[in-house]
């Protein structure tokens, strides 16, 4: 499901990108080696792009980007990371639901991608991957560097938390295997796919030309529909109940798939709960909308909800087993899932969470769905809804804080169309109102500090052109980690807003040591030790700048939030990269910070 863009926007951003690192024409019309044949199969994936850092094990296919394809369709985006070239193909995925293509060098590149993998995994978020070993005939391999950079089974490293990865042997092969990856990494459940390249198939000269296929025959588009009994069954449930409630999991960026999931709840009269560590859902401040979306704990009004249902609907909902478990009680209300992320569980991961009670299993993605309840369910008496309200919580004190940040932040984004690309886990739900599809674009997925910031150049570079204003808020931790990815924004001209509530500490770990001394009976003022980011404090606008972005602060007041930030914002719209360190006092939501610290 893609971002809408308005069309003449969205040729100026494409070609904004295009007209930069543009080769010397090679004059090379037909595929001559085998990574040329690799070149055209991923451009019959139509993929715009591939994030990658260069190494040698893959320098056949880099020649054949360039020299064979003209570095179009895909354009390489050149990371300073593997980690960040996966991120990035993880993000813009985020906004368009479709596969973008990255490439690792060897075994080292996918070893330092391996955590990206992971977050993408858990996410269901799809995108293609090459990679490369050194020549896999041993006679073929250069002294030292191409045996250390060659393994046995290369797609091992990846295979418990990837869709599937192939090694192919032939150019023929190879055009298959990427078919065939960007065919499953788009199929749902979505996830991320691997191929690994021979460097000496690769840079084989063909000794005929490859005869053409038609690609799409190749890639036939999948769709799951709901079986006409369960959806009966379902529905049956549904209309009867008088207390139900939706957990509004992993669903679509569409806006018709949004309007749907308004209308169900409105048909039910249901309570609808969020989570921030999937994409908005729902409108948070609809009045059927319960509590605010948080990422470890479940606020009050939610998990008050889900006791008193007597029927509860999961689309797709992140643990539900969980879930009931966190609220407490006993949950007696039948349930009605909808997913098919059980296709993708194995023996590696436990990222399927706990087994939850089903009454009543629909095999296949929320926005199928939904609209087939709700015609099942039929029109139905009138319903009264209340009108929408946005409350935000009131900041405490005179020190500055998260939510000090997010009330600022709220002023100076006024009504225009903004996407948070990602939050700090410091975040309050509370603080924003999700209106629209695309305002939230969900976690990393696999709990990787240091995704934030190439999530967030993936997710940018998916809305350039959408007149939304991309905002990621992340961690000092987290963005430490991964700010290396503002250079490829810096030098592929995307814009975006990077505001870091830089606590100076990993403190969810602060808080994890906290717990531990209170069951031990020892002193929690020693929390902070190994955990604190200071002495010296990092100067986070400086590593901005460093890096071709327009970095501010420290702010350390609350009463200079509003100007930063319209410094800020005013630099994103004219074509930058920016960021804004604000020193926050350390602190997560109460209900976070008691589901963290309790014995």
């Amino acid at each position: 499901m893609s971002v809408q863009k308005p069309a003449p926007a969205a040729a100026r951003a494409a070609a904004d990108i295009a007209a930069l690192d543009r080769p010397k024409s090679a004059g090379v019309n037909a595929a001559s080696f085998g990574s040329d044949v690799v070149a055209d199969a991923l451009r019959a994936l139509d993929i715009p792009y591939i994030a990658l850092n260069p190494g040698a094990s893959y320098r056949g296919l880099h020649d054949s980007l360039v020299n064979y394809l003209g570095n179009e369709r895909p354009q390489m985006l050149l990371c300073l990371h593997e980690e960040s070239a996966v991120a990035i193909a993880h993000g813009y995925a985020k906004v368009t639901g479709k596969a973008m293509a990255a490439a690792v060098h060897s075994n080292v590149g996918l070893m330092h991608a391996t955590m990206a993998f992971f977050n993408a995994w858990c996410d269901r978020m799809p995108m293609v991957v090459l990679g490369a070993t050194g020549p896999v005939d041993a006679t073929k391999r250069l002294p030292w560097i191409d045996w250390i950079h060659t393994a046995r089974d290369q797609g091992a490293l990846v295979r418990g938390y990837t869709k599937w990865d192939d090694q192919p042997a032939s150019p023929v092969a190879a055009r298959e295997a990427v078919l065939r990856a960007g065919w499953i990494a788009n199929t749902e459940p979505r996830g991320p796919t691997y191929i690994n390249l021979d460097a000496e198939m690769q840079d084989m000269k063909l000794p005929e030309p490859v005869t053409s296929i038609n690609s799409a025959r190749f890639m036939p588009p999948m769709a799951s529909a709901p079986p006409a009994d369960s959806v009966k069954a379902a529905a049956a449930l549904l209309r009867n109940a008088k207390q139900p409630v939706i957990l509004a999991g992993r669903v679509s960026r569409d806006l018709n798939a949004w309007n749907a999931r308004i209308a169900l709840a409105e048909r039910l009269n249901a309570r609808v709960v969020t989570d921030l560590k999937t994409g908005a859902a729902f409108p948070t401040h609809h009045a059927l909308h319960a509590g605010s979306p948080g990422t470890i704990a479940t606020t009050s009004e939610a998990a008050d909800a889900i006791r008193a249902a007597d029927v509860i609907l999961s689309l797709d909902w992140i643990d539900v087993a969980g879930t009931f478990k966190q609220v407490g009680g006993t949950i007696t209300a039948k349930v009605v899932q909808v997913s098919v992320d059980h296709r993708l569980h194995n023996g590696w991961s436990m990222d399927y969470q706990g087994l939850p009670p089903v009454d009543a299993f629909l095999a296949c993605e929320p926005h199928e769905a939904v609209p087939a309840l709700l015609e099942a369910l039929g029109p139905g008496g009138p319903r009264a809804v209340a009108a929408q309200t946005e409350e935000f919580p009131t900041p405490a004190g005179d020190k500055l804080t998260v939510d000090h940040l997010a009330e600022a932040l709220r002023r100076a984004v006024g009504d225009r169309p903004t996407s948070l690309t990602h939050v700090s886990l410091s975040w309050n739900g509370a603080a924003w109102a999700f209106k629209h599809p695309l305002d939230y674009l969900g976690s990393d997925g696999g709990g990787g500090v240091g995704g934030g910031p190439g999530i967030s150049v993936g997710a940018a570079l998916a809305l350039k052109g959408s007149g939304r204003l991309p905002v990621a808020v992340c961690g000092d931790g987290d963005f430490m980690m991964g700010c290396t990815a503002l250079w490829t924004a810096a030098h592929y001209k995307i814009p975006l807003l990077f505001v870091v509530a830089n606590n100076r500490s990993f403190f969810n770990d602060e808080l994890h040591q906290e717990r531990v001394a209170r069951v031990r009976n020892r002193p929690v003022e020693n929390r902070w030790i190994g955990q604190r980011i200071s002495e010296p404090d990092i100067d986070i606008a400086a590593l901005a700048r460093a890096q071709g972005a327009q970095g501010f602060g420290p702010v350390t007041a609350i009463g200079d939030l509003d100007a930063t930030f319209a410094k800020a914002i005013a630099a994103v719209d004219a074509g930058h990269v920016a960021v804004v360190d604000v020193r926050v006092e350390p602190g997560y939501t109460a209900a976070m910070t008691a589901q963290m610290t309790r014995k």
